[in-house]
């Protein structure tokens, strides 16, 4: 744990932060700064949840839920960084694809095969991508709409929760190792 402790802010640094000093008067609790299984799981489970469902002001939308919920401030606003500028265009082209999955599935119409069918959506998705850069960014994800929204949140939901579980299993394997080890 040490390791991460380096790299993640502290609460004086947190504090003087232009976008997260207006939280400073809350920043006090003991519990935001507390490295525990079920903080920082759901710190990280917070952070992810934020990280992929809100495009802007990830880390001030997480630092709020995590006072909120007594959740691990540093591990919240770390994990926002899931979604990043590198894995910006592969989350929403899977949310998008898992959107339109959910909302259309995939029933060919009569004499169409399974390959026309999706070579019908990527003309769609082309389509959209190629609309998108004619009228901005963000008239672009509107264009996509429904399907990246409902993609978005799955994909949020999913990973917050994988997230919490995986924290707190790994956490108490190596805590049950270290009790372990220590009785040998």
């Amino acid at each position: 744990m040490g390791f991460f402790r380096r790299w993640i802010p502290d609460q004086e640094t947190l504090a003087r932060s232009r976008w997260l000093g207006w939280l400073a008067p809350w920043l006090g609790q003991p519990a935001l700064w507390v490295w525990s299984r079920h903080g920082v799981a759901l710190g990280v489970a917070i952070g992810i949840f934020f990280g992929m469902l809100v495009p802007v002001a990830q880390i001030p939308a997480s630092a709020v839920a995590a006072i909120v919920l007594r959740a691990n401030l540093p591990a919240a606003a770390a994990s926002t960084l899931v979604s990043n500028p590198v894995t910006f265009a592969p989350v929403y082209y899977l949310a998008y694809r898992l959107g339109n999955l959910v909302l259309e599935p995939d029933q060919p119409a009569a004499g169409r095969d399974k390959a026309s069918a999706a070579r019908q959506k990527a003309s769609e998705m082309q389509h959209t991508i190629e609309s998108s850069r004619k009228v901005g960014f963000w008239e672009g994800i509107k264009l996509m709409g429904r399907p990246l929204m409902v993609g978005l949140a799955i994909l949020a939901v999913t990973g917050g929760v994988l997230a919490y579980v995986l924290i707190s299993l790994i956490w108490s394997a190596r805590q049950w190792y270290k009790m372990r080890r220590g009785r040998a």
